[in-house]
């Protein structure tokens, strides 16, 4: 897959599950990995708004997906490599 750039929490439903449709998981697989029933991998699919950002995260892993930030309008030139001072 391509990269996406998010712009709101309405764009995560969909990708999250084009993600784990890619990966060849179903959600009792995907539901399995990360430690939750089929039913809550599918609510969190449908309502990926009220996720907490850890177990997000922990999907997108389990997903092989990277979660890259950048400012707007920047080129991706670093891809992968956090800044060490904030």
């Amino acid at each position: 897959m391509r990269d996406y750039t998010v712009q709101t929490s309405a764009q995560l439903p969909m990708l999250l599950q084009a993600f784990r449709k890619e990966a060849g998981l179903t959600q009792r697989e995907a539901a399995l990995r990360l430690g939750v029933t089929q039913q809550t991998l599918s609510a969190l699919e449908r309502h990926a708004d009220t996720v907490s950002a850890d177990r997000l995260l922990r999907l997108l892993s389990i997903l092989g997906v990277d979660l890259v930030l950048r400012k707007s309008g920047e080129p991706d030139t670093a891809a992968g490599v956090v800044p060490s001072v904030w």
